[in-house]
């Protein structure tokens, strides 16, 4: 994994001032170099400049980037973001056409393949990624993100001039591209986080290239392209025959996901997603005579204050050491403090470079910068809910039939603390119903289904476009935040196309919740695990963090803070004296009121961070 840079202007010449740009890509990749710092290099031509900050997990010592080919008279360049996971297929498939090889890098196949097959490369990755490729034969820089947008790229234009970069703090560090938002910004932050539309990078004029889609930058300007979308299509598989299928799909995809030139962990949390790649992975290691590094989060003195709820029923340690007593692997249970989960919401924004899900990618970046310390690369259980129809909103009335997005089903609590004349000019409801509505009217639909199968459909499409999205992005920032490569499996492109035309009767058989995924691994998990109900990625119930929170939002409302404008005191100081209710959220499954307050902070912070007004909205 590593973070990627660059600016392209088809009217430029960079090499009249080669010092001054070359310090430019330097600064890019050194503000994104947490992504990983074993290695740099940059590459600057007379209208194209390309960098890159490695974190080397193939062919670890000739895999420096960028990579440059000269081939029909011309240069090819990459600089690349990921793992591809079918790599050795394709460079015997390119062996065969002639191409030889300096590397074991994937890097190096895929520009390869660009020059053997220029977009239409794409179609053949099976992987994550986001790479941009100078091709000087046709003077074009292209760029590429992976079919669900795992690994991120961020761009604007400035000046006739395209900058891109794996984080947006990156584009900052090009002359004259400054910080600023806008009214939608503020709609973005308040009425949709910590989701965000696709292709929207909330600062003004920032955008993001949406997943399944590359971009040709030339004398001409910027042009996208959709190279993959979602086909709905009968399902002619028996239930025992998708089970099977379901089965070989998802474990050919962590087994792929398993290849490394350097160690990998898994995260196991002790429910059946993670519990799932963990057996996978363990017995994968166990043939080569290894044995698997685990990790579990959780919060300290949860065992004291934890209060079960609908949507977080049971505490996570007990499954953990069900799997530990079947799997001999190498645990690590880690846990964060109060204090630390408050310190790290500050953090959780500079790797977002956007407010963010609070203490849960707070803590997260904690724990992934404690994984970091012994491993380089794990796989996590993320996504199996987006596909299986996990989440309380396949299943319960009040979610399922909404005319909203079903995670954030009553925009209300967003506006409590804030001022009633800025809400009401800002306008979220129509605001994140109308994204709504688009995402609707995009499902893919499949002629003849009913009117529940219909509407099934449509969950599954805004969870996959909106909510899977967010969290991909979560685990991407707060991973590579410590340069430590998070790879999803169930992400795999492969499962979702299949997946995405089961059957509601075959995914949830007899009522069972993700029954399919259980009946396919049966075999693998403990029978009390396998049957456990869904309980959410951990969050603290300790009192402690409430407190901590309270006063840092009051220091707030009492310093002039560059929130303050937009802020209601009076309602934010009767809201933090009532009890606030976990069991109720606003976003998703974990983020309640107290929660809220540390949004208002993250907030605050972001504004002072890019020194962001709303005196001139």
């Amino acid at each position: 994994m590593c973070g990627i840079s660059g600016f392209s202007n088809p009217k430029a010449n960079f090499m009249l001032s080669s010092e001054k740009w070359n310090t430019v890509l330097k600064q890019m990749r050194e503000s994104i170099a947490h992504r990983g710092n074993d290695d740099t290099g940059e590459y600057l031509s007379k209208t194209t400049g390309l960098s890159q900050t490695r974190l080397s997990i193939r062919d670890l010592k000739n895999g420096r980037q960028p990579i440059i080919k000269k081939r029909n008279g011309g240069e090819y360049v990459i600089v690349y973001n990921g793992e591809i996971y079918n790599t050795d297929e394709l460079k015997n498939d390119l062996i065969s056409k002639g191409y030889e090889f300096e590397t074991t890098t994937d890097t190096e196949v895929i520009l390869n393949l660009f020059i053997e097959y220029k977009q239409s490369c794409v179609n053949k990755l099976n992987g994550i990624f986001a790479f941009a490729i100078w091709d000087s034969v046709q003077k074009k820089l292209y760029l590429f993100r992976d079919r669900n947008g795992i690994k991120p790229l961020f761009y604007t234009i400035k000046n006739d001039t395209l900058i891109f970069a794996s984080e947006i703090k990156a584009l900052f560090k090009f002359p004259d591209v400054k910080p600023e938002i806008n009214m939608d910004s503020l709609r973005e932050i308040i009425g949709i986080g910590p989701a965000r539309s696709a292709g929207n990078g909330v600062f003004k004029n920032i955008y993001e290239l949406k997943s399944a889609e590359f971009a040709v930058f030339d004398e001409f300007g910027l042009h996208t392209q959709k190279y993959w979308s979602l086909k709905s299509k009968k399902h002619t598989d028996s239930y025992a025959e998708t089970v099977a299928k379901t089965r070989f799909l998802l474990e050919n995809a962590i087994r792929d996901e398993m290849i490394s030139d350097v160690e990998v962990c898994t995260f196991l949390s002790g429910g059946i997603d993670s519990s799932i790649v963990t057996a996978v992975s363990y017995y994968y290691l166990k043939e080569k005579g290894q044995t698997l590094n685990t990790f579990s989060f959780d919060f300290k003195e949860n065992d004291i204050y934890f209060k079960a709820n609908s949507f977080q029923p049971e505490q996570d340690r007990p499954f953990v050491d069900m799997m530990l007593e079947e799997y001999a692997c190498n645990h690590n249970y880690l846990e964060c403090n109060e204090a630390e989960l408050a310190d790290y919401l500050y953090d959780a924004v500079d790797a977002k470079d956007l407010p963010s899900m609070v203490d849960v990618d707070a803590s997260l970046l904690y724990f992934c910068k404690k994984v970091k310390m012994k491993n380089k690369v794990a796989l996590t259980g993320e996504c199996a809910d987006e596909i299986f129809g996990g989440y309380p909103w396949f299943h319960r009335e009040e979610f399922f039939k909404a005319d909203s997005f079903p995670w954030t089903k009553d925009l209300s609590p967003r506006k409590i603390m804030f001022d009633k004349s800025f809400i009401k000019s800002l306008n979220i409801d129509e605001y994140s119903h109308e994204k709504y509505k688009q995402s609707v009217a995009e499902t893919p639909l499949l002629d003849g289904e009913n009117d529940e199968e219909k509407r099934r459909r449509e969950i599954s499409y805004l969870n996959m476009k909106w909510f899977m999205s967010t969290l991909l992005e979560r685990m991407d920032r707060t991973s590579m935040y410590s340069g430590l490569e998070a790879r999803v499996p169930f992400a795999e492109y492969k499962i979702i196309e299949y997946l995405w035309n089961v059957p509601w009767k075959y995914k949830c058989p007899n009522g069972v919740v993700k029954g399919l995924l259980r009946d396919a691994f049966k075999d693998m998990l403990p029978e009390k695990l396998l049957m456990r109900k869904k309980s959410p990625y951990p969050k603290t119930y300790n009192p402690k963090y409430e407190k901590i929170l309270k006063q840092r939002l009051y220091d707030i409302l009492d310093n002039n803070s560059p929130i303050s404008p937009i802020l209601d005191k009076k309602s934010i100081i009767s809201f933090t004296e009532t009890k606030q209710d976990y069991g109720k959220p606003w976003f998703g499954q974990l983020m309640s009121g107290v929660q809220l307050m540390a949004y208002i902070i993250q907030i605050n912070y972001w504004l002072s961070k890019y020194s962001l007004s709303l005196s001139n909205l």
